[in-house]
């Protein structure tokens, strides 16, 4: 394994911000930590760049012990959010800088700047100083300063959450075909689930300092562990099942058939609003019937949402669908093959 923690936990005081991480990364794979705010994922990284000391665990590079080798010596490129670009210094140099450091010679790290700002498309811009980029344009030498040195691994601290949308739509699908050209071993933090599912070659969602679950972002989609990957990774309506009239767990009275899925068992199921069928006769499953609190027109889609006997039931429809006014009354199809299990941890 290129890149591997075992057991990593730290503390500040009584706080537990990493507990009892264990995670392997193979080589040139790109790697996303999402979670929200506080749940860990920041000082993950922290921990792998050795900015931060793991009060417990390992952190090991092929067959390499990283605990007593220093920030500086680890030679792993990072980027940060705030780009921490040296205002009196040129584009050239900015890149440059870790070079020097290093003891590059002059030659070679000329060269070597060159190719990076070609990479990063600002060969043009070699002699400008930062304040005279726009934003996208600094991250992108933050990128560059961070490749030029060869690093092994590079770290990425929610390097786009200070760029406006485009830009960061922009931005991102560069640096997941710069990281493809490269084959370089990326980790990047975000809280943004569509960055992840559209960088990633695998997704570690965090929440309150565990890993919640582990997968590419199809799987996470499709295949939840639990109530918080569901809802935290595209939306997903989690209802709550109440007996039916037969005793058997149900919905507005409805009971789930018996089958071997364990919905029969259920106490929490999650359905995704595209997956809810609004022609209850196309398709078999649980059979219910709302009352629409509002539909909003998003142009490819429209999105209901139904009031389910006090539970709220999001739909989207294709906007081609017949339009459905506040107060109606609509029946839906909850396929049993759409539905899944869910757990509170």
């Amino acid at each position: 394994m290129f890149l591997e923690l075992r057991g990593v936990t730290r503390r500040f005081g009584a706080i537990v911000a990493v507990d009892d991480v264990s995670l392997a990364i193979e080589e040139g794979e790109f790697v996303c930590f999402l979670g929200p705010s506080g749940c860990g994922k920041t000082t993950l990284l922290r921990l792998i760049a050795g900015l931060e000391i793991a009060d417990a665990g390992a952190i090991r590079l092929g067959d390499r012990d990283l605990a007593p080798v220093a920030a500086r010596l680890r030679n792993f490129g990072v980027v940060f959010q705030s780009y921490s670009l040296f205002p009196n210094m040129t584009v050239a140099k900015n890149v440059a800088y870790g070079l020097e450091c290093r003891g590059w010679p002059a030659a070679r790290a000329r060269e070597r700047v060159d190719a990076m700002l070609a990479l990063v498309h600002l060969a043009d811009q070699a002699q400008k100083h930062p304040a005279e980029l726009s934003g996208g344009q600094q991250q992108r030498v933050a990128l560059a300063r961070a490749l030029a040195p060869e690093p092994p691994v590079l770290l990425l601290d929610e390097p786009l959450s200070a760029l406006d949308a485009k830009v960061r739509e922009q931005l991102r699908g560069e640096i997941r075909d710069l990281q493809g050209t490269l084959g370089i071993t990326t980790v990047m933090v975000t809280h943004d689930q569509d960055e992840a599912m559209e960088m990633a070659d695998r997704i570690v969602v965090m929440n309150q300092g565990h890993i919640a679950q582990i997968g590419t972002a199809q799987e996470l989609y499709t295949e939840p562990a639990n109530r918080f990957v569901a809802e935290f990774i595209g939306r997903m309506n989690v209802l709550q099942l109440t007996p039916s009239p037969d005793g058997r767990p149900g919905l507005c009275g409805q009971p789930l058939l018996p089958g071997g899925d364990g919905l029969g068992r259920a106490a929490l199921i999650g359905i995704r609003p595209e997956d809810v069928v609004l022609d209850p006769e196309a398709a078999t499953g649980i059979r219910v019937e709302g009352v629409v609190e509002k539909a909003v027109f998003l142009g490819n889609v429209t999105r209901v949402t139904l009031d389910l006997q006090g539970q709220k039931l999001l739909v989207e429809l294709p906007s081609s669908a017949r339009n459905l006014e506040r107060g109606a009354h609509a029946e839906v199809c909850l396929p049993r093959e759409a539905i899944r299990v869910l757990h509170e941890d």
